[in-house]
Parts: structure tokens; sequence; C-alpha cells
């Protein structure tokens, strides 16, 4: 691999709601304020990112399977789809990408339902409940993963 520091940012169903819905769960932080801090943190780390929220599965595994040879690591917070989206996790599996998961919320400390994420399979890593701080430490843990395979 040539030292391409590419990294695809996936946001999943409702994230473009960040700030209005559940504060009391995801914050105050608007999509378009955490994909600007992703953007920076991104520059500081010397890689270029590419960002999409997508509120249907298919959109998302499209994103992952066009962006298969130019993403050297991909960041992706699936929401709900997490917990159900097998299809998500065989694509991110296929490319054989390095991926990290994030979640905003502490999934574990929530309901049953969302204490298992089939998506988590095909990652390298999860961080989960740290906010939206979750995706600056997601890009420095990819780009880990990135550099090892350089």
């Amino acid at each position: 691999m040539a030292e391409r520091r590419n990294v695809l940012v996936l946001h999943g169903p409702n994230l473009n709601l960040l700030g209005f819905r559940e504060v009391d769960i995801y914050g105050a932080s608007t999509l378009a304020a955490v994909d600007e801090l992703i953007t920076k943190r991104a520059k500081e780390l010397r890689m270029e990112v590419r960002i999409l929220q997508s509120n249907h599965e298919g959109a998302l595994i499209d994103a992952i399977h066009e962006h298969r040879e130019w993403a050297s690591g991909i960041v992706i917070n699936p929401g709900g789809l997490a917990h159900t989206s097998v299809a998500l996790r065989d694509a991110i599996a296929a490319v054989r990408i390095p991926c990290i998961e994030v979640h905003i919320s502490n999934i574990f400390a929530r309901e049953e339902f969302r204490h298992t994420s089939v998506v988590s399979g095909a990652c390298q890593g999860v961080i989960s409940g740290l906010g939206v701080a979750g995706y600056v430490l997601a890009l420095e843990g990819v780009s880990t993963l990135i550099e090892a395979q350089l």
C-alpha cells in the first residue's frame, strides 16, 4: 500500500439530527460541528477525509464499496444499524480496510438491545460513550492502524 492516508468517515441514520435529538444522550453538538472537528483533526494527522451521512443502509454500503480503493481507513458511526445490519458488517469485512466503530453514547449503559453490535466484529476497534470526542480518538486509532500497514 502506498503512503495513502485517506479516511472515509460515515455517519449513519439519525445523526443528521445531532444537536436536536435527545441532547441529554447525544449532546448539543451539531453534525456540522462534528464534521468540522473531524476535518480539523484529520488535517493535523495529515489525513484526507471524505465524510458522508445517510439515513439509508444501502447508501452507506455503496459508499464503502465506492471508496475501497481510495480509503486506507474507515471511521463509522452506524447508529442504530450497528445492532441490525449484517449487510453493513459484511461490506466493511469485504473491503479489508482498517475500521473503527464509534458511538457517541455508551451503548452498554443503554437499552439491552443496544448492547450488541453486529458491525463491531468487522472492525479493529470500538469507541463508545465518549461523546463526539470519540470521532477524534477513532481518527487517531485508524491513523495508527494505517501506519502499521505502510
